[in-house]
């Protein structure tokens, strides 16, 4: 009899369908009933010895919440008869949201390490989506988010748990490199179960739609720096089994739930996979082809939840590491995110771009790394290049200042997005960049030259880390980047670069806020609400900030 190894994770919903992720312990059928009647059924398909289904649900109504059950080869797998959660269930959103009518919630945040406490002690504090789970089970009726934005780091394959560490000491030792680091799709597997099986975490995906992206610990810390840092990494004799098996089970775990039932049925990938018996090759073949040429596969996608645009951004594979033409974007990865965010001006009233590297930094960080860029690439000759590419893998300034190109052109596309007398449509009321990976949150408003700004608000939000921790130097050198002594010593740094103005001037409007957290925006026709929650050591999220962001 086939038994449930992970999941249920609730993926997609809209108006009328939905998709439910499982992996069961065999090959099964896997099937979703739903109380109001609606159903869907999935073949298992198999990768590396596990087997994984993706179940479409047809024939929700729109604007209900009904629970839902999970059942392979018939037997009921899901609800657990012990379980101590609420049933899970697949809200809908209600008809005519499509016309600025419907409220949406959108909760996000990044970098959760999933290590267990050890004797009830957790190193790095309460959990923020533990807690969040805790919450929303204590009282169903209370208002929740419509979807889960998970921006980067749902796994850490360089930093194990000592569980993990154990497992893998007792399956290959510790000796050979990578060591006390996932080496391939099995070991993949254990961070996830490590993760989602947390029982609060595993009811709370099964219940609140999600959407994923990756950033570097997913595969490997400073994925993706610069071109040599992948040709060291390539020289090793692990490298290429580890991102082979990071791009497939990031596939398998978060890519496809990413995904609508429409791109589902169009994916000749999905349907290779599924056709099979055995597609443990055809996604490493796949794999291959994306490591080899990034722009053969975009992991970037849009949703759209009624008149709020989500455009979620690949920020790592999608790089181009040439130092006289790097980008943070290949071209048809920027060519992609240009169209999206230009389609159909006066559609939406709030653009969100979800990119796991924050757009906006402390304008000291900013400088830094844009001077570093321009070392790398000669700017001051070979030997400050050489000392260029120490700092950037030492200090990680890797984010958009460090691809000036790309930040000016993404600058330019948030303009224009945010404007509406090109196109003579109502711009919308915001444009808010979401970003995780800098292990703590504020928020950033950009000041254009005068008479070049959008019409939309624009800010950036960062929030980050949902379960994780940051040293108290660290955290002392975020606060003085924000100073105006910070700014004067960044310009410094940025005038012996030989490095232009950025495009924008920004200041930081809120923040920085450090802890376990999570942000929430609200969003309501044309306005915007956003709220901040820290997890507390009683596992209680406590807001500690609330504001409008739009008038």
């Amino acid at each position: 009899m086939a038994g449930l190894r992970l999941g249920p994770l609730l993926r997609y919903a809209d108006g009328s369908s939905a998709t439910v992720w499982v992996e069961a312990s065999r090959p099964c059928a896997a099937e979703v009933r739903c109380a109001d009647g609606a159903t869907g059924t999935a073949r298992t398909f198999q990768v590396a010895g596990h087997h994984y289904a993706l179940v479409q649900v047809d024939g929700l109504t729109a604007g209900t919440a009904t629970a839902y059950e999970v059942f392979l080869d018939g037997a009921r797998v899901w609800p657990p008869s012990d379980s101590p959660f609420p049933p899970s269930v697949i809200r809908t959103p209600a008809a005519g949201a499509d016309d600025g009518d419907g409220e949406v919630r959108v909760t996000f945040g990044s970098c959760r390490w999933a290590a267990p406490p050890v004797d009830d002690r957790d190193p790095v504090g309460a959990d923020a989506l533990d807690s969040l789970a805790a919450r929303l089970a204590a009282d169903p009726t209370a208002e929740r988010p419509d979807v889960l934005l998970l921006l980067g780091d749902q796994v850490y394959a360089d930093e194990v748990s000592d569980k993990t560490r154990e497992r893998i000491a007792a399956r290959r030792g510790l000796a050979d490199p990578p060591g006390a680091e996932v080496a391939d799709f099995e070991e993949y597997t254990w961070l996830y179960y490590e993760s989602w099986l947390d029982p609060e975490v595993r009811w709370l995906l099964s219940t609140v739609p999600s959407c994923m992206v990756f950033d570097d610990h997913d595969v490997i810390d400073d994925w993706n720096t610069s071109a040599a840092w992948l040709a060291d990494m390539r020289a090793t004799p692990w490298w290429r089994e580890r991102i082979l098996s990071g791009l497939m089970s990031y596939w398998v775990h978060q890519h496809l739930g990413n995904l609508s039932p429409a791109e589902l049925a169009a994916d000749p990938l999905y349907a290779a996979v599924r056709d099979t018996p055995d597609g443990t090759d055809v996604l490493r073949a796949f794999a291959c082809r994306a490591d080899a040429d990034p722009a053969s596969v975009r992991w970037s996608y849009r949703r759209d939840f009624g008149r709020v645009r989500l455009l979620m951004v690949d920020t790592r594979a999608a790089r181009v590491l040439d130092e006289g033409g790097r980008s943070m974007l290949d071209a048809g990865e920027e060519a992609w995110l240009r169209a999206q965010a230009l389609d159909r001006p006066g559609s939406y009233d709030h653009l969100l771009i979800g990119t796991s590297l924050p757009w906006l930094l402390p304008q000291l960080v900013h400088d830094a790394e844009a001077w570093d860029a321009a070392l790398c690439r000669g700017e001051r000759g070979p030997r400050w290049a050489r000392f260029g590419e120490k700092l950037r893998r030492a200090a990680d300034l890797e984010h958009w200042a460090a691809f000036p190109t790309s930040f000016a052109a993404l600058t330019a596309l948030i303009a224009e997005a945010g404007s509406g007398a090109a196109t003579g449509a109502q711009a919308p009321a915001s444009v808010l960049v979401l970003s995780g990976d800098v292990h703590h949150a504020y928020v950033a408003e950009p000041r254009w030259p005068e008479g070049t700004g959008p019409d939309a608000r624009v800010l950036q939000l960062t929030c980050s880390p949902v379960h994780n921790a940051i040293p108290l130097s660290i955290r002392a050198g975020f606060r003085f980047g924000w100073s105006a002594a910070a700014r004067a010593l960044g310009r410094r740094f940025a005038r012996h670069g030989r490095c232009p103005r950025p495009p924008v001037d920004w200041r930081k409007t809120g923040g920085p806020w450090f802890g376990n957290q999570l942000m929430s925006l609200t969003l309501h026709g044309r306005s915007a609400r956003l709220r901040l929650e820290q997890a507390r050591a009683d596992g209680v999220l406590a807001t500690v900030q609330e504001s409008d962001l739009t008038p």
